[in-house]
């Protein structure tokens, strides 16, 4: 690696005491910790990709806590939060809102759907028509709504954490391309060990421990910390091994569709948000490595012989990551 970046590193080190950001995600985590326990990577990830103003799939079987998560986090930033449950016969006007006329103006009116809030649970989402799923795709890109040829733009910070559930697929449809690849990462909640499920069982003896959350940081501060994470410095080294990554995802013989570009610029933010959490202004090779998964493997699509033999785009990931050279420090 050049000289250029061991400097950036050792002066990095230097400056590694503690960060605005550092407190502002230690403060999140520890309260939200309170209601997802035992969780503390998962709910840092969540917290990781609110920093990059992104949006999260949370993907689990039910009843490990992917709706607490999103109640939960929303409680601690002092967000707006609505809850979308998505079936079948709902509409896009039910999430996006509707022009209504009113007699008494004589002009139509715009009521504002659920969609209209700072966090927005949609509630297993792959049981609505891809026709309503397409309505969070303006959302999620751009940060508004079109009705009626009218634009409504969303709050600040605006973050969509979406809930499915892998293992029943009967009257689910399945997430298109376009949308999985506007979600930031994918987090898998998983099983509780039985020591922190004890915990969990003690914790809601005589109340859920949701209802004593209260809002830890300002909007101001998390706007600030939002702000601060694109300051931090990705050397030439690291960028590339980014873009090899990603590159390698698209030619893996396994694949049949790789990461798209959108796929480079989130493993880049993860990357800069992972390191701003860890007190330093600089990003190493293992932030990249550390986020890959959770950031690429959606992305990705394996090919029909692939899935016959069990493969899985994690299992790619994993693979891609073990193959490609990491940078390292030159020789001096």
């Amino acid at each position: 690696m050049s000289e250029q970046y061991d400097q950036t590193q050792r002066a990095g080190q230097r400056r590694q005491s503690g960060s605005p950001v550092q407190e502002i995600a230690e403060r999140v985590a520890q309260s939200v910790g309170q209601v997802i326990i035992g969780k503390r990577n998962e709910v840092r990830l969540a917290i990781l990709g609110l920093l990059c103003q992104g949006h999260i799939l949370l993907e689990d079987i039910p009843g490990v806590g992917k709706t607490m998560m999103a109640r939960s986090l929303a409680k601690a930033l002092g967000c707006t939060f609505n809850r979308i449950q998505f079936t079948p016969d709902m509409l896009p006007s039910d999430i996006t809102g509707v022009s209504i006329f009113n007699p008494k103006t004589r002009e139509f009116e715009f009521r504002s759907g659920p969609i209209m809030a700072q966090i927005v649970l949609a509630d297993e989402i792959n049981r609505a028509t891809p026709k309503t799923q397409s309505a969070l795709l303006e959302a999620m890109e751009e940060g508004q709504v079109t009705v009626d040829g009218v634009t409504y733009g969303l709050n600040t910070p605006f973050m969509i954490l979406a809930t499915q559930n892998p293992i029943e697929y009967e009257g689910t449809f399945p997430l298109p391309e376009a949308q999985l690849d506007r979600f930031l990462i994918r987090i898998q909640m998983g099983y509780p060990q039985p020591s922190e499920e004890l915990t969990i069982l003690s914790a809601q003896q005589y109340q859920h421990p949701i209802n004593n959350l209260q809002q830890v940081i300002s909007l101001q501060e998390l706007i600030s910390a939002q702000k601060a994470i694109k300051e931090v410095y990705v050397a030439e080294e690291v960028k590339q091994y980014i873009i090899n990554l990603v590159t390698a995802s698209r030619r893996h013989p396994d694949v049949y569709l790789g990461s798209s570009p959108r796929g480079s610029i989130g493993l880049f933010r993860t990357s800069q948000a992972r390191a701003a959490m860890a007190g330093r202004d600089y990003v190493i090779p293992d932030d990249v490595k550390a986020l890959a998964e959770v950031t690429l493997a959606h992305r990705v699509i394996v090919g029909p012989s692939a899935r016959i033999k069990n493969i899985t785009s994690r299992t790619i990931i994993q693979d891609i990551l073990q193959t490609t050279p990491v940078p390292g420090s030159s020789a001096r």
